[in-house]
């Protein structure tokens, strides 16, 4: 407290005398110092989407490019790995697909090389992060989304993001056993959102 008092003293210095004053300290160096803080009517922000880089972004090594844009976005990554996909796993992570001509051509493309997978959390994430990769065709992507500014076809098209919630759900039990989702505070999180 005494701490608290010496540097938030001085930032209230120009409001001295003023009857606020002692009802802002606390408010002020609660916010400040991450203490209790109300509640707020923003949806849970623990909402959790998949993102997989395909073996095309691998190659032409855009993870860390890919990765930059999810950070800066705000959200929080709490699931990483990089693994060669087995036609099994495809299967069932395309199983609306299975009956498509181009189905086989997918399964070539999607085991051609190293593949890698990420669970972002983050309020409205699965719907942001739609908007952030892009439509599928990449000749339909604004720049600025990772499809509008990497995709060169739509047969390769970088990124892969879950389409709602459900199919993220799905998605993050299809590729991440429980103990490889990790729970972690983020520092910043009681400054870009309220819980």
């Amino acid at each position: 407290m005494l701490l608290q008092r010496s540097i938030l003293l001085p930032l209230l210095s120009p409001w001295r005398g003023h009857s606020t004053n002692k009802a802002l300290m606390p408010r002020l160096s609660a916010t400040l110092l991450g203490g209790p803080r109300s509640k707020s009517s923003l949806p849970d922000v623990k909402e959790r989407t998949l993102v997989a880089v395909k073996p095309d972004g691998v190659q032409r090594r855009l993870v860390g490019q890919i990765i930059c844009r999810f950070e800066q976005r705000g959200f929080k990554l709490v699931g990483l790995k990089m693994l060669q996909v087995s036609e099994e796993l495809l299967s069932q992570h395309y199983c609306q697909l299975t009956q498509k001509p181009f189905y086989p051509s997918l399964v070539q493309y999607m085991t051609s090389g190293p593949v890698v997978v990420m669970v972002w959390e983050g309020h409205n994430v699965v719907q942001a992060s739609r908007v952030m990769v892009g439509p599928t065709n990449p000749s339909a992507a604004q720049a600025g989304t990772v499809r509008g500014d990497f995709s060169l076809h739509v047969s390769r098209n970088v990124v892969h993001a879950s389409d709602s919630l459900e199919g993220a759900e799905r998605e993050i039990h299809l590729w991440f056993q429980g103990k490889e989702l990790l729970k972690w505070d983020c520092w910043d999180q009681a400054i870009t959102c309220e819980e």
